[in-house]
């Protein structure tokens, strides 16, 4: 089942790995589907069907001129796990993907889950409002857009050394992996990229955190400079009633790649009890 068609037509790209307990793996902006494959690879040889998609606008899936917002985002999640036909599920979310597991748990009642992952997440909210000022202010997202709009290939290379935290530690991931999450990046659409920007920079959560009602695993690097564990992490977990923080200490936002074996482990003790 290469693709699935959601509610408005708009075919996402789908890859299952594995035999055993489903877990749907939610990528980042601006990667897609493979961004997971280090912990999609351990979590099947570990006995999990793992179901990874990629966002509708980047990878494989079509692109769309509409849906970049949450609650399509969230429709598109449980469009693929109506197609692919799973019970009693865990869904995780790495970055923007939480909040596709946030607004999911809302939005559909967390149907067919019965476990939450929320890896390097931007929930429960990140803009700065006068009800949220330690948020980034809008200038920030503007910016972003700005520099992807001038220069997309330029601004992914610059946007990938924070990500991986390259600047305080060269050596965290190799020249090679980082070129391979810049090929991903360079693979969405212009569109989408600068839409999701909108899309997770100015979501307000937190009123989605209270339909958490399952176990919640959260991850989140102490040195993350794109998404401040601050705001996001620390916060989430006073909000959700039965969540688990693990904080990475120095890691950066990118931990998937940078600390892949440790994610995946945490994944696997967490699915397992």
């Amino acid at each position: 089942m290469p693709f699935i068609e959601t509610r408005d037509e708009t075919e996402l790209y789908v890859k299952m790995w594995g035999d055993g307990p489903p877990v749907v793996l939610v990528h980042g902006w601006p990667l897609n589907a493979d961004s997971w494959d280090a912990q999609a690879l351990g979590l099947a040889e570990a006995g999990y069907t793992v179901v990874a998609y990629d966002r509708r606008g980047f990878g494989r899936s079509e692109q769309p001129w509409h849906g970049y917002d949450y609650d399509t985002f969230a429709d598109d999640l449980a469009d693929v796990l109506d197609a692919v036909d799973v019970e009693d599920a865990a869904i995780i979310g790495f970055s923007m993907g939480g909040g596709e597991i946030a607004r999911y748990m809302s939005r559909h009642e967390g149907a067919r889950v019965v476990k939450a992952g929320l890896i390097g997440a931007v929930t429960p909210f990140l803009l700065q409002t006068d009800d949220h000022p330690n948020g980034a202010p809008q200038s920030v997202f503007d910016g972003m857009m700005a520099g992807v709009r001038a220069d997309r290939a330029e601004f992914m290379q610059g946007f990938l050394k924070g990500f991986f935290g390259l600047e305080n530690n060269p050596e965290a991931l190799s020249d090679s992996a980082v070129h391979h999450h810049w090929n991903m990046a360079m693979m969405a659409g212009l569109h989408p990229t600068l839409q999701c920007i909108a899309a997770f920079g100015t979501t307000d959560f937190r009123a989605d955190m209270a339909a958490f009602t399952v176990p919640t695993l959260i991850v989140h690097g102490t040195a993350d400079s794109i998404v401040p564990i601050d705001i996001t992490a620390r916060v989430a977990a006073t909000m959700i009633t039965d969540a688990t923080l693990i904080e990475y200490d120095g890691a950066p936002h990118g931990l998937a790649a940078t600390h892949a074996d440790r994610l995946t482990e945490d994944l696997i003790e967490f699915l397992d009890g």
